[in-house]
């Protein structure tokens, strides 16, 4: 029994002993295959974990890439989006440029007119007149046309269709008028549309009216009416 305690003993304190009984069992073969086996598995090991860090790092990039990849589709979705509203916008200035420039051609036709029947001094004293209206207003305010059938007769005192140029800016209406010369009979004609308006839109307007030859009179029922008068006033 005690012979086999030291024999025990020996092979797991002493080495060369043990490859010796392995030897002789012709076991260390084996033994130090298996050895080579670990050696081995330990640099499998090592190379693992040194692909794995790769593919973590791959990964990595990849999910910035992505990350990438989505902030530009949402930049490129955003300026789609400016170029839509940009289009909007074009074509917004493109229709009130239209209006103003509708506005202005007619100004001018009832320039020439106004010159053919009354002379030249006429014509550049109603393009003085309009210069505040072409110049200031038009830069401001939007030029629509308002038109209504006035079945109950406000303004003629029998059903007529009132048609007028309103500018407007924001929630400020102003009517305009034109006109080759002025009477009382125009402004209180101008008073009532400007109270139609008012009654039809719920919106009170202001009310001007353009002329290069305005009676006194006139500017004086004018100035009682709170109307708006441009051009020169005749002392008749």
């Amino acid at each position: 029994m005690r012979l086999k305690q030291e024999f025990l003993k020996l092979l797991k304190e002493d080495i060369e002993f043990r490859y010796a009984v392995l030897g002789y069992l012709g076991l260390d073969t084996i033994v130090k295959s298996i050895e080579s086996l670990q050696r081995q598995f330990k640099e499998f090991q090592k190379e693992i974990l040194a692909l794995q860090k790769q593919v973590a790092e791959h990964s990595k990039a990849i999910r910035s890439l992505q990350e990438q990849v989505k902030a530009l589709q949402e930049q490129v979705k955003i300026l789609q989006e400016q170029v839509k509203n940009l289009q909007v916008e074009v074509k917004r200035h493109g229709e009130i440029l239209e209006k103003h420039t509708h506005a202005i051609e007619k100004l001018t036709a009832t320039v020439n007119a106004i010159g053919t029947k009354y002379g030249v001094l006429t014509e550049e004293a109603f393009r003085e007149s309009i210069k505040y209206l072409v110049q200031d207003l038009l830069k401001e305010y939007n030029v629509i046309k308002w038109t209504y059938y006035d079945e109950e007769g406000l303004v003629y005192a029998h059903p007529a269709v009132i048609d007028v140029d309103v500018l407007i800016r924001d929630k400020e209406h102003v009517i305009v008028e034109y006109k080759a010369s002025v009477d009382k009979s125009d402004i209180a004609e101008l008073y009532r549309i400007g109270k139609l308006y008012e009654k039809i839109t719920k919106v009170k307007p202001r009310l001007l009216i353009v002329s290069p030859a305005i009676r006194k009179r006139a500017k004086e029922l004018a100035d009682k009416l709170k109307i708006e008068c441009r051009g020169k006033v005749l002392e008749i």
